[in-house]
């Protein structure tokens, strides 16, 4: 007969998301790290540290020509491991949430982007 599995305290308080700050100061630093084809928008984080996916991460993003802070409370979707292929940057894609400050947020990108987006340029994940 085996026991149940002991309860840790955080694992009942339940695992607070990492916090993770991204300031991106260009046009195209943003459009490498901005993931339009999410359907709610997403953002690559440069991170060295080991994220499965589904994992929450709360991101403060500053963007180019913008002094404002947006926080972020995604799900990382996407992992670009050590030594990814193309020379892409170890890191993660992380996923906005379908609320209206992410709706805000990804319009605010598109439109610093503005035409960039509809490049042809590889970004940090597609």
């Amino acid at each position: 007969m085996s026991s149940p599995p002991l309860q840790t305290p955080a694992a009942s308080a339940g695992i607070r998301p990492s916090v993770v700050q991204l300031a991106i100061k260009e046009k195209g630093a943003l459009y490498a790290a901005y993931m339009s084809h999410l359907k709610d928008g997403g953002i690559f984080v440069p991170t060295a540290k080991d994220y499965r996916l589904g994992d929450d991460v709360y991101v403060l993003m500053t963007l180019p020509e913008d002094s404002q802070r947006y926080p972020v409370a995604g799900k990382v979707v996407w992992i670009n491991p050590p030594r990814a292929a193309n020379n892409r940057t170890q890191g993660v894609g992380v996923a906005f949430p379908s609320d209206e400050k992410s709706q805000q947020l990804k319009a605010r990108i598109e439109q610093i982007l503005g035409a960039h987006l509809g490049s042809e340029k590889p970004t940090q994940t597609v």
